[in-house]
């Protein structure tokens, strides 16, 4: 090594830190800290809150679409019902007051062999 290197003043970690105000520095670092946890705090049910709105709304949707089905079920019978009913109306239909059933002897069936 040269004398210019030796010469030259070493830095140490100790004299690098020596001028500086600990106490100033842990209270920057604790209130950073302080101001993460509650952030984090706030976060952490900020994102609860939205998991049980996502869970409400899914109950509701399965309900709409429980309903939706019924509709849709209800819709079609009053519609093929009252087409039924126009169609009866148009055929002249009537409503049977007696009921006769034709006797048949047993010779006018077939048999199985």
């Amino acid at each position: 090594m040269t004398l210019a290197v030796l010469a030259y003043p070493k830095k140490s970690f100790y004299n690098f830190f020596s001028g500086m105000d600990w106490k100033l520095i842990c209270f920057v670092c604790f209130f950073a800290c302080l101001s993460l946890l509650v952030y984090y705090v706030f976060q952490v049910v900020h994102l609860t809150s939205g998991s049980y709105s996502i869970e409400s709304y899914e109950v509701k949707v399965s309900q709409l679409l429980e309903e939706k089905r019924d509709l849709e079920v209800s819709f079609a019978e009053n519609s093929f019902l009252a087409s039924l009913q126009k169609k009866i109306s148009g055929l002249n239909f009537q409503k049977t007051t007696s009921v006769k059933y034709i006797q048949l002897p047993d010779s006018y069936l077939a048999r199985a062999k």
